[in-house]
């Protein structure tokens, strides 16, 4: 995409401009997907679905979103890949609206403690949506 300076060093998918009020706060680009996530919040097992994911994080659709830095255990699998099982913990929420303000509530979860090969899965599987358009859903 136009503004993530592709073939100049940056990692795939990271941001490497802002927009022009200066606030963004991404430094990885969000790819749009479709996909079905189990999460763990301590003794609580919900379920729902991945809107978007990043190198460093996913955005999880839900009504009611957990409190910011719960922590997470999540479990999703890519269309014919293999099951990533990922600690996270809540980064930010867009909370549910009654009067239909809000369109997308939810909870950015960032993932923390990858080891190396899980890092690199990640990047693996972003780097393959983001330059294969429709194949995400």
């Amino acid at each position: 995409m136009g503004s993530n300076n592709k073939g100049r060093g940056a990692p795939p998918g990271e941001r490497t401009s802002t927009p022009p009020d200066g606030r963004e706060r991404r430094s990885f680009e969000r790819i749009p997907v479709s996909w079905a996530v189990d999460y763990q919040a301590g003794e609580t097992f919900l379920y729902s679905y991945i809107t978007n994911i990043s190198a460093m994080g996913i955005f999880i659709y839900s009504k009611e979103p957990l409190p910011l830095g719960a922590p997470l255990q999540l479990k999703f699998s890519p269309p014919d890949g293999e099951p990533f099982e990922i600690s996270g913990e809540v980064a930010w929420v867009n909370p549910f609206r009654e009067e239909g303000e809000n369109l997308n509530p939810g909870m950015g979860v960032r993932f923390v403690n990858l080891d190396a090969d899980m890092r690199e899965r990640l990047v693996e599987l972003i780097r393959t949506i983001a330059y294969l358009p429709g194949e995400s859903k």
